[in-house]
């Protein structure tokens, strides 16, 4: 057994044991502060992994209405942990672990859309990509189809995505912290051109471009033959929209197909982490944006139209497992 099959053992018993989640619906998400992720020597409290992002975000996204039984989230680092973490649990409990507060019925996983799939062995889809067209058509939560997953999959590319869509522009507006993009008032639309200008720098979108037409198909005017067609045709869509419908559509394309954080050797982008405090503001960077998220996931969690928002769907679909014994 290698230092990581150690530490998965560990994370998964940590889990196992929790009594928080006795009764209780389990779902494993990306993000930093389990064990997956640290030295072996460092101490983990498990049971205040609810306060770590990305679990924190997704747990101030439950809707107000769901009062009893509410999920518990667990990090599991990124894409790989998150699903080996799933299939360890699963056979851990089959074997009949010893002080398991995990019902396998009530378990879950939400991991993020990235360019590249992430292959899924012994699972009733092959890989991510697989999870995404099944689960999503033309942008919105298949409602029908979602009832076969398990691991779920973000309709959009990475959780910081959702941080910008463009119904968000009004929570913007009003936000108490006034956040600032360029020195001046959040304006989402100008987020979307930076992001479409940059379209032709990514390595990661030129290497996957047959995946992505396929992902944005529904969008039949953008030209996804090379990455300077894409972005002409999305700019010229985008500016000569009849409506707001046609233009939220291209943004909800732009995407699923364009990070909104960008680390390789060509650029740097990180349009979430661009949005800054006030001059005036006199706390960290880091307060000032987990208050916004808290704006943010308020937003999500008085939504009702499931199948357009997708956190909001992956919530509903939850709660239908919260009363199961």
């Amino acid at each position: 057994m290698n230092t990581y099959q150690k530490k998965l053992m560990q994370h998964c018993n940590e889990i196992m044991g929790n009594p928080n989640i006795r009764q209780r619906i389990v779902v494993l998400c990306e993000g930093q502060g389990s064990i997956l992720n640290l030295s072996d020597e460092t101490t983990v409290n498990y049971g205040k992994m609810k306060q770590m992002p990305d679990a924190d975000f997704y747990i101030k996204c439950i809707p107000k209405t769901w009062k009893t039984y509410k999920p518990e989230f667990f990090n599991c680092q990124g894409r790989t942990g998150v699903i080996d973490t799933y299939f360890k649990l699963l056979e851990l409990h089959e074997e009949g672990s010893r002080e398991s507060y995990l019902n396998p019925d009530k378990l879950f996983a939400i991991v993020d859309l990235d360019l590249q799939s992430q292959n899924i062995d012994n699972y009733g889809f092959s890989n991510t990509e697989e999870i995404f067209l099944n689960l999503y058509h033309q942008g919105q939560i298949n409602e029908e189809n979602a009832r076969n997953h398990r691991i779920w999959v973000t309709g959009l590319i990475h959780k910081e995505a959702y941080f910008i869509i463009p119904e968000l522009q009004e929570v913007f507006n009003n936000s108490i912290y006034s956040p600032q993009y360029n020195g001046k008032k959040v304006i989402l639309e100008d987020i979307y051109i930076t992001m479409a200008d940059a379209i032709i720098k990514c390595n990661d979108l030129e290497n996957n471009l047959s995946t992505v037409s396929n992902r944005i198909s529904h969008c039949s005017e953008l030209d996804c033959t090379d990455l300077e067609k894409l972005r002409d045709s999305w700019k010229e869509q985008f500016e000569n929209s009849p409506d707001e419908i046609r233009k939220k559509e291209l943004i909800y394309a732009l995407l699923m197909l364009k990070k909104v954080k960008v680390r390789d050797k060509k650029t740097k982008e990180d349009y979430w982490e661009d949005i800054k405090p006030p001059s005036d503001w006199t706390n960290t960077e880091e307060v000032f944006r987990d208050q916004l998220l808290g704006e943010i996931a308020k937003f999500y969690s008085e939504q009702s139209n499931y199948a357009k928002y997708h956190i909001p769907a992956f919530m509903q679909f939850l709660k239908h497992f919260s009363t199961l014994n």
